[in-house]
């Protein structure tokens, strides 16, 4: 096993599905994943195989179904998932968010219909807060909710949904004035509404259209589309918790343990890229010797190395505050930002290690070089993290003069 990025204090059970599902890249994902990538194919098989090893349903609770592990287990598992390929790890990304969602904020109705279905992998999840037009200002969301009898039409365009086509449940946020005055904060008048569909493309029910995937740099085989609603009617019962106004709270609530997330995915891919670039500087001659032999080759891997295990520490910690019931919003700020910075950092130097071959897409680094900057915006650009970090910095220490 190798000596970076390990965990302390794990039971036994953790350490036995961590062993699984690394076990399950190596032999599963990893050996397919380049090809998949190249070709944009949707990983179908590897889903199916995740789907039996119980990882839908990592932090669904028993009594629905899932396995009721902590966040951290989950982390660590998309870690591993992420240092297999990126995009497999969002894949169970939204569907966990969703399911979060659901178990901290749905009612007794939602959780007993949904979560046992989510658990399984039958019914996969998606969520949208973004548009074309706001970036990160979730408060200028222009999608809108009207109330008509026991229903609610929707209208409106939303933007960059992972899973937007393969998934048959959205959890999106719009405005919904109804029941909120005029002159309301804006981030107290959304709601989130769980929308139910069809997978695929085009109309995918009355009212609902998901155009054709996004075409990306990286982040290939996992379909990024937009979503359009014109007239699309929910019953009120699909309002996220029963009532109107919360729907900011629990999307900024998904969205902090979906930062775990995306920090633990900037460890994976950054471990992959060391893994890389150590193995490459054993076989690669330069001078009569491997150039891991050269000092500033050394150099390198030991910086790689060192900024692997810090974001790890950070990941994990984030995590933990996380599963004890506190407050972790700038934990998983601070783990999102330095995760996602260094994965850029050590993918780059494992590039440069590489040489010329780098750039060749023969090789995996190539892979991983295009997938690295979606981390960098991801759950929230490094700018926004530094707006949280800040904040939260200065409530901690306010100056009591």
């Amino acid at each position: 096993m190798a000596r970076l990025a390990q965990t302390h204090g794990l039971t036994d059970v953790q350490q036995e599905i961590l062993a699984t599902v690394r076990d399950f890249v190596d032999k599963e994902i990893i050996p397919v994943a380049t090809e998949l990538e190249h070709r944009d194919e949707y990983p179908q098989q590897i889903v199916d195989g995740l789907k039996e090893l119980g990882v839908f349903g990592l932090m669904i609770p028993e009594e629905y179904g899932g396995l009721g592990e902590s966040l951290l287990t989950y982390a660590l598992c998309v870690e591993e998932i992420a240092r297999g390929w990126m995009s497999v790890s969002g894949i169970i990304n939204t569907h966990f968010i969703v399911a979060y969602m659901l178990k901290q904020h749905g009612t007794q109705e939602q959780k007993e219909y949904f979560l046992p279905r989510m658990a399984a992998g039958e019914t996969r999840g998606a969520f949208s807060m973004s548009e074309p037009a706001l970036g990160s200002d979730v408060s200028a969301i222009t999608s809108k909710a009207v109330k008509d009898g026991d229903e609610y039409v929707l209208n409106g365009q939303k933007m960059w949904l992972t899973n937007g086509g393969t998934s048959n449940l959205v959890a999106v946020l719009v405005r919904s004035d109804e029941g909120h005055p005029e002159g309301t904060a804006p981030h107290k008048s959304m709601t989130t509404f769980l929308v139910e569909k069809e997978p695929g493309f085009g109309e995918v029910r009355p009212g609902l259209t998901i155009p054709g995937k996004i075409d990306k740099m990286g982040y290939k085989g996992v379909d990024t589309t937009e979503l359009i609603m014109d007239g699309l009617r929910i019953p009120a019962n699909r309002v996220l918790g029963g009532t109107t106004g919360r729907g900011f709270y629990q999307m900024m609530d998904g969205v902090e343990v979906g930062r775990v997330n995306v920090a633990a995915r900037g460890c994976g891919v950054a471990q992959r890229a060391f893994e890389l670039g150590v193995q490459y500087a054993q076989q690669r001659h330069t001078f009569g010797k491997p150039i891991a032999q050269h000092q500033a080759i050394q150099f390198k891997l030991a910086e790689m190395a060192t900024k692997v295990e810090a974001a790890h520490a950070m990941m994990v910690n984030a995590a933990r505050k996380k599963d004890s019931g506190e407050r972790n919003d700038l934990e998983a700020g601070m783990a999102k930002y330095l995760a996602s910075e260094y994965c850029k950092e050590v993918v780059e130097d494992a590039f440069r290690i590489h040489g010329g071959y780098g750039f060749s897409k023969e090789y995996e680094i190539e892979r991983l070089y295009r997938e690295a900057p979606m981390l960098l915006i991801g759950e929230g650009t490094a700018e926004i993290q530094k707006m949280i970090i800040g904040r939260r910095l200065l409530e901690e220490y306010r100056f009591q003069g």
